[in-house]
């Protein structure tokens, strides 16, 4: 099938390269692609918005997969046709922990599967966990980019405004879910990273996610946040907080690159830092 059109992205084999970062925003696609040396506009159509480039000397592809779990999965599929094998979503989100402000970034190594596209592949108990060297790659990309940093856990959920109570309405369970998330050390909320992450185990590819947190999810930590900074700031969080992400992402793909030369240069099937790095001692 990789040879043939896929319906959403329009994109075929040849399209895309094997890293292809994942924004849920079509508008973030022309933004990434602007990191790089070079770029061209690949494909559009519905949400999908393709671009494929070069940095550094690799091949590099974005792909927008719209908001939530069903378009994300839809172009996972579809570009894992087409010969992707690496993906890394790039977004925004929400965060639980005290000591978090705006503008940081949350790297997850795993994702609660708070969402219904991923049942649809296999039962909840299966775990949504990031491949350890992508986690590893946009760590060390976020520690060479002066970032402040996250890890932990996110949770994928399906809506946005649940329990917000608009109207007045909201189930009793609702009250406290979102500290209950916050007390479990979950360290961001989003929509999209559980289904990429339980795909990509599913079908043997590779995936991770970085996102700057723009919202604060707990009232507490928001208002101690509001404290150290402005209150248009904290609410209309800047463009160049968004940017983080995308840098943290570009710069992790050519760490990864790197590293995959460096395994298949010594023929192993896995990373591990040693490959890379000379132990000290």
């Amino acid at each position: 099938m990789g040879d043939t059109l896929q319906y959403h992205i329009k994109c075929r084999r040849g399209d895309v390269a094997p890293y292809v970062l994942l924004p849920g925003d079509p508008g973030r696609v022309n933004v990434i692609a602007s990191l790089w040396d070079e770029s061209r506009k690949v494909a559009e159509n519905r949400q999908y918005v393709t671009y494929t480039g070069r940095v550094s000397g690799v091949d590099i592809s974005t792909t927008s997969t719209g908001i939530g779990g069903p378009s994300a999965a839809i172009a996972v599929e579809e570009l894992a046709r087409c010969g992707a094998d690496t993906f890394i979503r790039v977004g925004t989100c929400g965060g639980y922990q005290k000591g978090q402000r705006i503008g940081d970034i949350a790297i997850a190594t795993g994702a609660v599967r708070w969402e219904g596209t991923t049942r649809q592949y296999v039962p909840t108990e299966y775990p949504a966990i990031g491949t350890p060297e992508v986690i590893m790659a946009l760590i060390e990309a976020a520690e060479l980019l002066g970032a402040k940093y996250h890890v932990g856990i996110t949770k994928s959920g399906d809506s946005l405004y649940a329990g917000m109570a608009f109207g007045g309405y909201q189930q009793s369970w609702m009250k406290n879910v979102e500290a209950d998330f916050a007390r479990s050390n979950v360290v961001s909320a989003e929509m999209e990273a559980s289904t990429i992450f339980t795909l990509a185990s599913l079908f043997r590819l590779r995936a991770g996610s970085v996102c700057s947190i723009i919202d604060l999810v707990m009232a507490d930590h928001a208002q101690e946040a509001s404290k150290e900074m402005p209150v248009e700031e904290a609410f209309q969080p800047k463009p160049e907080f968004i940017l983080m992400s995308c840098r943290c992402a570009v710069e992790a793909v050519k760490i990864l690159d790197k590293w995959d030369r460096d395994r298949q240069a010594k023929g192993k099937k896995n990373w591990f830092p040693s490959l890379s790095y000379a132990p000290r001692g």
